[in-house]
């Protein structure tokens, strides 16, 4: 056995423990939230977020993001969440509330190229609306 074939054939079981520990993470953190966090607080937060985080500072955070977080990191993550997170934390109103809340002020200028279809799976998976005010001021 040669040490390519080794390799492939540790890689789908190392995927499949990562898929599993994703899947049983993610599902305790569902049920978590779904159980123990109240609709008014979540519904607090949201508001908050909307109303009195001003624009300037998510800006900021967004530049900082496109400045630090170099393009590849970005990818990486965009396709980590769109292949590990299993399809129990979309089918949780929530926690699915605060995705598209949180994802909304995401530009589509920050997500590389090459995740555009994988940020699409995302949004249509999380119900996650375009940006609000789509360019900075």
């Amino acid at each position: 056995m040669t040490e390519d074939t080794a390799l492939k054939e540790k890689k789908p079981r190392f995927d499949s423990i990562i898929r599993s520990l994703a899947k049983r993470g993610f599902s305790l953190f569902v049920k978590v939230v779904d159980k123990y966090a109240p609709d008014r607080l979540l519904l607090f937060a949201l508001n908050f977020l909307d109303k009195h985080v001003p624009n300037r500072l998510i800006t900021f955070a967004i530049k900082v993001v496109k400045k630090l977080a170099p393009k590849r990191l970005r990818s990486t993550a965009i396709a980590a969440a769109d292949e590990y997170v299993p399809d129990e934390v979309a089918n949780s109103r929530k926690v699915c509330a605060v995705i598209a809340a949180v994802g909304k002020y995401i530009p589509d200028e920050i997500i590389p190229p090459e995740s555009i279809g994988r940020w699409e799976n995302l949004r249509t998976k999380f119900h996650i609306p375009k940006l609000i005010s789509s360019r900075p001021k």
